[in-house]
């Protein structure tokens, strides 16, 4: 027999699934549904975030830098595609991006010729952001930088690794990014068809990296992560190497962001260091505290939530749509400060394990539990 809180768990994925699955694409035409699937591609970092922060302790304000990296590594593969010596045959230099040509450089780097190859970028979107999350936190975590100062250094990762984009303009695309992205080996990525099809994989892999966040909080892993987050030199003094620990699932999220900065390619088109900076890393965590910071599945609404009220104000009220999202942040934090999962544990958990049971006997349940 499947545990109250196992056969919870699978009616929220259920839900969720039945949502992102059936109706919303019934409900929403291809653009909105586009726009649907681009604020999902910001999930994958919200659901990283809720096993970094909220299970772990660690909380990152540098989660574009993933997000992004996937996403440069995405549209490097398409802009290679789209720079064939047919398309560049204008240009001084035939056969590089057309940003390269535009900064006189007359051969294609190094480090970019490896992304002629589908297989390697793929792989590339989830290595390259995991492998320096590994290097960021072996710095940090071996030598015991947490709290406060590990988020202000992220913050200023960011901001600096956004700089080197910028002023790399002859192999980052500068402050344009990488632009005019159009087929994905020879499939154009442009038509209602490839944007229903984008949505659907999105979907897919967004599940996916649930059902295994769920699989490592239910694990012994998991029970040790949130002991860290509790009690750290508890852990440590019973002969656990932390640092690791927290390198793991750090990395672990930083594989999940370098998923979504990739779809985010594929689902709009290009890639610039716009999303690599503070200020979309902030708006990352944002999204999963409204959802819930202890909830997987209440970090995707968070995300979808705050990004329908954003596009939803911006074109109700261009003039003042900054001041309603600051107004609906503000609430958040007054009304419901453990998110949308916390009104749901308050208001409704309790009717769903009468259901569950099968009897009127309810026991307390927290958030923290809930998938």
């Amino acid at each position: 027999m499947l545990s109250l809180q196992n056969r919870k768990d699978i009616l929220f994925l259920s839900i969720l699934a039945a949502i992102l699955l059936i109706v919303l694409p019934m409900g929403l035409d291809a653009f909105r549904l586009n726009l649907i699937g681009k604020y999902l591609t910001y999930a994958f970092v919200t659901i990283g975030l809720v096993a970094c922060w909220g299970d772990s302790g660690i909380l990152s304000l540098g989660q574009g830098i993933f997000f992004g990296l996937g996403g440069y590594c995405m549209a490097m593969f398409l802009k290679l595609q789209a720079s064939t010596l047919e398309a560049t045959k204008n240009q001084s230099t035939p056969g590089i991006p057309d940003f390269m040509d535009w900064n006189q450089i007359t051969a294609l780097p190094w480090f970019w010729k490896p992304f002629h190859s589908l297989s390697f970028s793929l792989i590339a979107m989830m290595v390259v952001p995991e492998v320096l999350a590994v290097v960021i936190g072996a710095a940090m975590f071996k030598h015991r930088v947490g709290g406060t100062y590990f988020a202000i250094i992220t913050q200023a990762i960011a901001s600096v690794l956004t700089i080197l984009i910028v002023g790399q303009q002859g192999y980052t695309g500068g402050v344009n990014g990488i632009t005019d992205l159009r087929t994905l080996d020879g499939w154009d990525i442009r038509t209602d068809h490839a944007k229903y099809i984008l949505y659907y994989v999105g979907v897919f892999l967004l599940l996916a990296c649930l059902l295994l966040l769920r699989f490592v909080r239910k694990s012994k892993l998991g029970r040790i992560l949130r002991a860290m987050r509790d009690q750290e030199d508890r852990v440590r003094f019973s002969g656990y190497n932390v640092a690791n620990f927290k390198i793991f699932i750090f990395a672990l999220a930083a594989a999940m962001a370098g998923i979504g900065g990739a779809l985010f390619t594929l689902e709009v088109g290009f890639m610039s260091p716009t999303f690599v900076g503070i200020v979309p890393s902030i708006e990352m965590v944002i999204y999963c505290a409204v959802g819930g910071r202890n909830s997987l599945v209440g970090a995707v609404y968070g995300t979808l939530l705050v990004n329908w009220a954003r596009t939803s104000f911006s074109e109700s009220f261009p003039e003042i749509w900054t001041f309603a999202m600051g107004g609906l942040f503000i609430a958040i934090v007054l009304f419901l400060p453990g998110g949308l999962a916390s009104l749901y544990q308050n208001y409704i958990d309790p009717y769903v394990c009468r259901i569950l049971r099968g009897n009127g006997r309810q026991t307390p349940h927290t958030v923290d539990k809930a998938i």
